[in-house]
């Protein structure tokens, strides 16, 4: 399969839903936990990356090019996780005078992160 109209497709509704699921469950963990900490931004990127880790450990995703990878990796997890708000509410903590918490925000993703592909990874069947 090319980069036709279907994969274009593929993308799009993947990005669609990952961008609405993206949107629902920063708003739900706000609503729980308030907006001091961007606490939605950390827990989308850290199941997007289990998943991509369970993803990538999986035999069937094998090809960037399959539909199925078009549609759960280059669509849903791109349009899931997001690097931009993450980098957004960082500088908006640094110059809030919140070093700390914009620091833990940075290490928090990334090492939540690497655990979470790592487990995702390991529960596929992967080996490290």
């Amino acid at each position: 399969m090319g980069y036709g109209l279907t994969s274009v497709l593929l993308v799009a509704l993947g990005g669609a839903l990952g961008g609405m699921g993206r949107f629902a469950i920063s708003n739900l963990m706000a609503s729980h936990f308030g907006k001091t900490f961007p606490w939605g931004t950390l827990a989308v990127n850290a199941s997007g990356a289990i998943f991509a880790g369970w993803l990538l450990g999986s035999q069937g995703l094998a090809s960037p090019s399959s539909p199925l990878w078009l549609f759960t990796v280059a669509g849903l997890l791109g349009g899931y996780t997001t690097v931009s708000s993450f980098s957004l509410q960082t500088l908006e903590l640094w110059q809030g005078g919140q070093a700390l918490r914009a620091t833990l925000n940075v290490s928090a993703t990334l090492l939540l992160g690497l655990a979470m592909v790592a487990l995702g990874w390991t529960v596929a069947g992967g080996s490290l």
